[in-house]
């Protein structure tokens, strides 16, 4: 059964390789209809974690009620590469269908904003995406099932080879997908890597567990602070980490692209070191976080360092444009320095965004763990990163039209740093109101 578990560990890392080309390759489709890239990838973005958060909120509703979540979950891979093989003659035939059915009737001439425009263009996104968001809760469920022993480990280690698929799939399809087979032959390569996924996930669920998960409770809390309230502070903790962490993105892409450029490859290279630091932090909190006693007292301190180390990109941001003026005046152009140029913008990315997105790659994985040993039990898988995605739309959100129209960049960055510190603090005070024992 281990053998099997880790071979579902193997496909999850997979599944989000594809999932991350798919945002990658819709953000160049929707720019062809829309007619702006920013747009675009707005769009596609809000879309994407959106269908995320709904698709991982429906699993959690019917968590205890999936007798065999793999199955499910193979069903759930094989679908979504159906829709990919099928996805460029959909979106052909959708977008000549608009161009001479909706858009005449639904937008005015003169306008720059065309709501049925951006409205068929969400349709044809947020099918997949709703999918996509199942599969974490899903493969989660299956994986602890098969092997329930170190249920922290399991769920750290999901997150993190999901998100390393992530930056995998971010990587293949700027530089080495597209370029090679184009957008059509893109999807391709995605949806036979989702069928295979699902075939062999099916495979495995023939023989998988069909009993309901059950996880170690953690011991009762003092009356002063009722685990419904844990479960409450947790999943609101999970929601407004999702907000900073989304601010934070949205402010550095900001950013660096006035330092790197605001080309579609330096757009993937941060998003690649966005999700790399996501996932170096759940694996390094993957061995640790089933030994920890007190994991709300650990994540309070996370919290607090994510904080501290977001409002210290600010100096390092502004040495990032003297860093980059001398490199580009070192570099001679050719082949050689096209690829030091793209090593530069990871480097600066990287320094920029590791740290802090180290600490996030940390915070869902205590969170689920401590809630999976709650009364929430299984849902908890589901509905922590419903929230969270939840969040993250609403930091988009907050951070495009209002906090950078209003405060600039520095001070977007600052209004997310308070969010993780006022958690940490908050966290910290209602740990010492229970008396110490409520989040063991």
């Amino acid at each position: 059964m281990k053998r099997k578990t880790e071979l579902v560990f193997v496909l999850f890392f997979f599944s989000g390789m594809a999932g991350l080309i798919y945002e990658s390759v819709w953000s160049h489709y929707v720019k062809l209809f829309l007619g702006h890239a920013a747009y675009a990838q707005t769009l596609v973005l809000v879309v994407f974690i959106g269908g995320l958060a709904l698709g991982s909120w429906l699993c959690a509703r019917a968590a205890e009620r999936i007798r065999n979540p793999l199955r499910l979950y193979a069903f759930v891979e094989g679908a979504i590469g159906v829709m990919a093989l099928v996805f460029h003659w959909t979106f052909v035939h959708a977008v000549e269908w608009g161009y001479t059915t909706l858009l005449p009737a639904t937008c005015e001439p003169t306008s720059t904003f065309c709501a049925g425009q951006w409205l068929l263009s969400a349709l044809l996104l947020a099918p997949q995406s709703i999918l996509l968001g199942a599969t974490f809760p899903l493969v989660s469920s299956a994986a602890l099932r098969m092997s329930g022993q170190h249920p922290g480990h399991d769920i750290a280690s999901l997150y993190f080879l999901n998100s390393l698929g992530g930056v995998m799939g971010v990587m293949a399809s700027a530089f080495l997908l597209i370029p090679a087979v184009g957008l059509p032959g893109t999807l391709m390569a995605a949806g036979i890597a989702n069928v295979l996924i699902a075939i062999v996930a099916y495979a495995i669920a023939k023989s998988a567990p069909v009993q309901p998960l059950v996880v170690a409770r953690a011991p009762a809390v003092e009356d002063r602070w009722s685990e419904r309230r844990v479960v409450a502070v947790l999943l609101v903790t999970a929601m407004l980490t999702g907000l900073s962490s989304f601010i934070y993105e949205i402010a550095w892409i900001r950013m660096l692209g006035l330092v790197l450029g605001a080309s579609t490859r330096s757009f993937e290279l941060m998003l690649a070191s966005f999700i790399l630091g996501l996932a170096l932090g759940g694996l390094w909190i993957r061995s640790r976080v089933d030994a920890y006693t007190d994991t709300v007292r650990l994540l309070a301190f996370v919290q607090l360092a994510m904080g501290i180390f977001a409002v210290l990109t600010i100096p390092f941001y502004n040495a990032a444009f003297d860093f980059m003026a001398w490199m580009l005046s070192a570099l001679t152009r050719g082949d050689s320095a096209f690829v030091l140029f793209n090593l530069t913008s990871t480097f600066i990315s990287l320094v920029i965004m590791l740290p802090a997105t180290f600490c996030a790659g940390m915070t869902l994985p205590l969170i689920t763990y401590r809630l999976l040993r709650s009364p929430a039990g299984e849902k908890s898988l589901g509905t922590v990163y419903a929230v969270n995605t939840v969040g993250s739309i609403l930091g988009v959100v907050v951070a495009v039209h209002l906090l950078m129209s209003h405060f600039g960049t520095a001070r977007t960055l600052i209004v997310g740093a308070f969010i993780d510190v006022l958690l940490g603090v908050m966290l910290l005070v209602r740990r010492r109101q229970g008396g110490g024992r409520i989040v063991v």
